[in-house]
């Protein structure tokens, strides 16, 4: 008996299962019930065996069987397979037929892996967790000890439920995923600890593993508690583990004196009770394919689960959310002393101001918001908002550049002074961008800011100067132009800037400089994937803001020169980039009475850096996928495109029935993944200016806040005025 879905087929023989491509064994699993029991003493020992029953039904194939541990547990067994979409589903029904002497148990659906049993034979995608073999990671994440035997994590930690592994020798993938985005919320009055029995999880595990015949928990220090028993293993399988578990991930021994001085780790397992009559049911995806390469499979593996998985979109008014945004940035700007600008934190829900300190972008983001008030209150006459947002740029102009041409990052009107920070290249473009467009927009009131443009060309000559013989730049700097950090993945940042300055000037020197640097990262952002350190606030580690960054710096090259390859490169970023955003939800709870998430979803919301929280930044990025989608005709961006521009405003109180201090506000960013959100709530100003910025552009652009009124444009004029840089300030500011 078999399934058939294009070029794959699932057999089933003698009780097990195959997995052919033509003639060609890609994986198997010669027992497909798999159960692990928690012992009587708390430790994990698991059994499989044969299906004993496989018969075909209308169009799916019924399998199932009993398995008995030596415990006297007995667990029987009905699985369902079916051709489904581009793959495969199998639904799963699990019975305690007889409760032995064992404290719980999980079960697993697994497919080993034929061509290869060794992990570095293969390159991984698990959305926001693994990228090809994890180069980029910190040394915490799952696939850094690539020695170890299981490689499994909460689904909740994947922005889609997915696990892909890709031979990279053949290209053949094969990927498990959660079938439906049907979780509940786990029992909520016991404490999530190493090993526990939880009977409300829903949440399961995706990952691979290549196990010993031995036992394998940890000791809260780090030991390994190892017992050698009868299990046959047949190589490295690709796993999907309900209920959840999180290992093996790197710990920390943070006890002293011990006689034990090996690598502690962790093994963080949930069970479901040994009780007769409990029932598991879950659904799994099954999905296989052949890639030239890591990045068109991650593109479709993303694509294929996104369209199943995909939250609906979230109702919101973007122009009354943009208009509520504006509001709180024209509330919380205030002059300080000499200076103005806005508090660098402010705790929810009744924003009460923690710290006063301005970034220059990143999580400050003060010029950008001054930038939008000036801008904002010019084109709705708000007085106090344009004034404010003139006031906040001059502070800048007049306080923070260098003898050397570097601007400083980080001021405290405390000090009346610049804090300790370095000059991160990707702190340095949010603000310069800023500072330009406020040049540019005040010229156009025929408004001369000669200071303001003295500030940019300094700034610009400055990136010309220090720019390395390769194009790239460092990740940091210090005041004196010296090395801070030596790091180069952040060279997109400053791309668009010199685009925009080179048009606003008219000088050779900037193009060449940004197409030096678009050269440089399309050789090893794109093409290498080295998507990392884009957080200032974290070490040079994989993350999502480096892939945002490329993305605005490709498309600028490609606004500028109409080259192939720079849109090449702007849909590379934007189709890893898009890969961190929680597109599925799951339901979360919070420790606080006034919170979105107890009223909206998680979806929408991104991981920030691989092992690190989410947050809103992709908010930031609406406007780009829907300009991508004109350029392209891809839909898939349109749909993502206005995906994020209403689902990120799930963190905020959109509609004013949160009950914070004003509607619009949000917090900066929290962990969900074990379904009880964890976060500082508090408020940053990046966290409102990231979705009035693009829905400024969307307006200055297409003349409307929301996508679907865009779309109701001709194509021919949404063509036309997509073509951003044919009047983009050309020559206004040449000497």
């Amino acid at each position: 008996m078999r399934l058939t879905c294009g070029d794959y087929t699932l057999g089933f023989i003698d009780g097990g299962i195959e997995v052919r491509n033509g003639d060609r064994l890609l994986s198997f699993n010669k027992r497909p019930m798999f159960v692990t029991v928690k012992t009587a003493f708390a430790v994990s020992e698991f059994y499989d065996k044969a299906y004993a029953d496989v018969r075909a039904s209308g169009g799916k194939i019924i399998a199932e069987g009993t398995l008995t541990v030596p415990s006297g547990s007995a667990f029987s067994f009905a699985d369902i397979y079916e051709a489904a979409g581009s793959g495969f589903k199998v639904s799963r029904n699990v019975k305690v037929l007889k409760a032995g002497d064992d404290l719980g148990f999980s079960t697993k659906v697994s497919f080993t892996m034929a061509a290869s049993d060794d992990v570095r034979d293969y390159d991984i995608f698990a959305p926001g967790v693994w990228y090809k073999q994890n180069e980029f990671a910190p040394d915490s994440a799952m696939g850094k000890d690539l020695d170890n035997e299981y490689f499994w994590r909460m689904e909740t930690r994947y922005a889609l439920p997915l696990f892909a592994m890709q031979h990279i020798s053949s290209g053949e993938t094969a990927v498990l995923s959660r079938w439906a985005a049907d979780a509940t919320l786990p029992s909520t009055d016991i404490v999530r600890s190493e090993n526990i029995a939880d009977p409300k999880c829903t949440i399961g595990a995706i990952g691979m593993s290549k196990p010993e015949s031995k036992t394998l928990n940890y000791m809260y220090y780090g030991f390994a508690i190892r017992k050698e028993f009868e299990a046959e293993i047949d190589g490295l399988s690709i796993d999907y583990v309900y209920s959840g578990c999180d290992g093996q991930m790197p710990g920390s021994n943070r006890y002293g004196g011990l006689d034990y001085n090996g690598q502690a780790k962790t093994f963080q397992r949930i069970n479901h009770p040994v009780q007769a009559g409990f029932e598991q049911n879950y659904a799994v995806g099954i999905h296989f394919g052949r890639y030239d390469g890591f990045q068109p499979m991650m593109r479709d593996v993303w694509r294929t689960t996104y369209a199943r998985l995909r939250d609906k979109l979230f109702e919101v008014d973007n122009e009354r959310h943009y208009r509520n945004g504006m509001a709180i940035l024209t509330r919380y700007t205030r002059q300080y002393g000499d200076s103005y600008g806005l508090p660098f934190a402010c705790q929810l829900p009744d924003m009460d101001i923690s710290c006063v300190s301005f970034q220059f972008g990143f999580v400050g983001q003060q010029p950008g918001i001054g930038y939008q008030l000036l801008r904002y209150g010019d084109k709705e006459n708000v007085p106090e908002a344009f004034e404010k947002g003139v006031n906040v740029i001059d502070f800048w102009v007049r306080t923070a550049m260098t003898e050397s041409g570097l601007p400083q990052m980080c001021y405290n009107p405390n000090l009346q002074g610049f804090e300790p920070y370095p000059h991160y290249i990707r702190m340095l473009a949010d603000g310069i961008e800023a500072i330009l467009d406020a040049c540019l927009y005040m010229r156009r009131k025929g408004d001369e800011r000669p200071a303001w443009l003295e500030f940019c060309r300094r700034t610009a000559d400055w990136l010309v100067r220090v720019q390395n013989e390769d194009g790239s730049f460092y990740r940091a700097y210090n005041a004196d132009s010296s090395v801070r950090m030596d790091s180069k993945s952040n060279t997109p940042s400053v791309i668009r800037f010199l685009v925009q300055f080179y048009l606003a000037s008219g000088e050779e020197s900037y193009r060449d400089a940004a197409i030096k640097a678009g050269e440089w990262a399309y050789e090893n952002n794109y093409r290498n994937l080295e998507y990392r350190g884009g957080t200032c606030d974290n070490m040079d580690i994989q993350d999502k803001e480096a892939g945002i960054y490329a993305l605005f710096g490709f498309l600028a090259l490609y606004d500028l020169t109409g080259e192939e390859r720079w849109l090449e490169g702007a849909t590379g970023a934007a189709d890893y980039t898009e890969t961190w955003t929680y597109a599925w939800t799951f339901p979360v709870r919070t420790l606080w009475p006034k919170h979105p998430f107890n009223k909206f979803s998680i979806s929408g919301q991104s991981i920030i850096t691989i092992g690190g929280g989410a947050d809103v930044y992709m908010a930031a990025c609406s406007y780009t996928y829907y300009r991508l989608y004109i350029l392209t005709g891809d839909e898939h961006y349109l749909d993502f495109a206005e995906f994020i521009h209403k689902n990120t405003r799930q963190s905020t109180d959109a509609d004013g029935s949160i009950g914070y201090a004003m509607p619009g506000l949000g917090h900066e960013s929290g962990d969900f993944a074990s379904q009880t959100l964890q976060s500082h709530y508090h408020w940053l100003p990046w966290c409102t200016y990231v979705e009035v910025d693009p829905s400024s552009r969307l307006y200055d652009t297409f003349g409307v806040y929301e996508i679907a009124d865009a779309q109701k444009l001709d194509p021919d004029e949404r063509t036309r005025r997509n073509r951003i840089y044919d009047s983009f300030g050309r020559g206004a500011l040449s000497k």
